[in-house]
């Protein structure tokens, strides 16, 4: 029976009916034409309302397609181009530095990796393509949110609940970030050191993507045995990793 569909599959038909809606639409609506009953209809309308799938207008009572649909539905055409005409220029960057490089894009208070190129005989790192990391501890997150108005950081990390804690370092507090973010914008980079993986310490820089891409970053992780902070080699992968977003950024432009 259609009606004993799994709930994900009802959740699907819920958003492929809606994005074809000239406008927002009842419940009862939505329940004949996804073929479920009213009751279990509105208990999926809540949980996608919870997680920003579907929009209630609580002034009519309709039902239309949230911020995260939209995210989703747009996410390739913004992120494609993006992991297209990354790759050459991280290969060359990580042929550059001989460690490994990343290039990531902002997806709310997270960063999500595009292009992970790994740098031989250079130990495995928690980042590959795919992977979600808390914007606020990776450099490449840093770098991202330092170019973003001040409102967007403010409404991405409204209150402590955003600030995830990995391995009891980074910023935990909205001025916390704020002060980090400074500090990056001044010196024309991002940097952290032990927040995400102990041991290993990343450089990021923002790309400047036209409106239509996500924010992006490119970012090299090293461990932190061999390169020191402040050195002539640090300083070297900061000029490499600059270049390369430089370049990334007139390909995508």
């Amino acid at each position: 029976m259609a009606r004993d569909v799994p709930a994900a599959t009802q959740a699907l038909r819920v958003l492929r009916f809606l994005s074809a809606q000239p406008r927002p639409v009842p419940a009862a609506r939505v329940a004949t034409a996804i073929d479920a009953p009213r009751s279990s209809t509105y208990h999926l309308l809540r949980a996608m309302a919870a997680e920003g799938f579907v929009t209630h207008h609580r002034d009519d009572g309709l039902w239309g397609l949230g911020v995260a649909a939209y995210e989703v539905g747009t996410g390739y055409a913004r992120h494609a181009p993006l992991a297209r005409l990354g790759r050459l220029p991280l290969a060359r960057l990580v042929d550059a530095t001989g460690e490994s490089a990343h290039l990531v894009s902002l997806h709310g208070r997270e960063v999500v990796y595009l292009v992970e190129d790994r740098a031989p005989r250079r130990p495995p790192l928690v980042t590959d393509v795919g992977v979600r990391l808390p914007a606020h501890l990776t450099a490449s997150g840093r770098a991202i949110l330092a170019e973003a108005p001040a409102a967007q950081v403010r409404a991405l990390f409204a209150d402590r609940t955003a600030f995830v804690d990995r391995h009891g370092v980074g910023p935990q507090s909205l001025s916390a970030l704020r002060s980090e973010l400074t500090v990056t914008r001044t010196q024309g980079y991002a940097f952290e050191d032990g927040e995400v993986t102990p041991g290993f310490a990343s450089v990021a820089v923002a790309v400047r993507t036209p409106a239509s891409l996500s924010p992006a970053g490119v970012a090299v992780t090293y461990d932190t045995t061999r390169i020191e902070r402040g050195s002539a080699t640090f300083a070297a992968l900061v000029a490499e990793v600059t270049a390369t977003a430089a370049e990334l950024a007139r390909r995508l432009s």
